[in-house]
């Protein structure tokens, strides 16, 4: 499975948000350039991240975008369907053309297909935006210093 750029974008979006939400609205330039996110594509990532509940708006010159709940509420399989639709490995089990195929009720290869979407399920859906922030966390206090010249 292969998530597209603005899944991808939606999800750096969502991070930067999460790290940052204690300190109030974030403007979409401090996301994008944190994230390395074009803004004009960022601009309307957010508005559907809004428009699904994910992510309010503030006007006004200390305005920008903010969580609308927190980062342990929030898992990645949420942001993953938002943009993609199932996580199906095949359309068969999205509900989507399952119909059509010629082996239905007979394919060898349904339960391999269905074991692989509960995996992928089960990582993206108890992983929370609180987990990517202390991965991330963690992952920089192991980080070493060179300071040799």
């Amino acid at each position: 499975m292969n998530l597209s750029q603005k899944c991808q974008y939606g999800l750096r979006a969502m991070f930067e948000l999460a790290k940052r939400n204690s300190q109030g609205p974030l403007s979409i330039p401090q996301i994008a350039e944190a994230q390395a996110i074009p803004p004009r594509f960022l601009e309307q990532i957010l508005t559907q991240l809004k428009h699904a509940g994910y992510v309010e708006s503030r006007r006004g010159v200390q305005g920008g975008y903010l969580l609308a709940s927190t980062p342990y509420e929030v898992t990645v399989g949420e942001i993953i369907r938002l943009f993609e639709g199932p996580l199906s490995p095949v359309k068969c089990l999205a509900g989507q053309g399952g119909g059509d195929c010629p082996l239905l009720g007979d394919c060898a290869f349904i339960e391999l297909w269905e074991r692989a979407q509960a995996a992928v399920e089960e990582v993206y859906d108890s992983t929370s935006l609180q987990d990517l922030i202390d991965r991330e966390r963690a992952a920089a206090a192991r980080r070493t210093v060179n300071f040799c010249i």
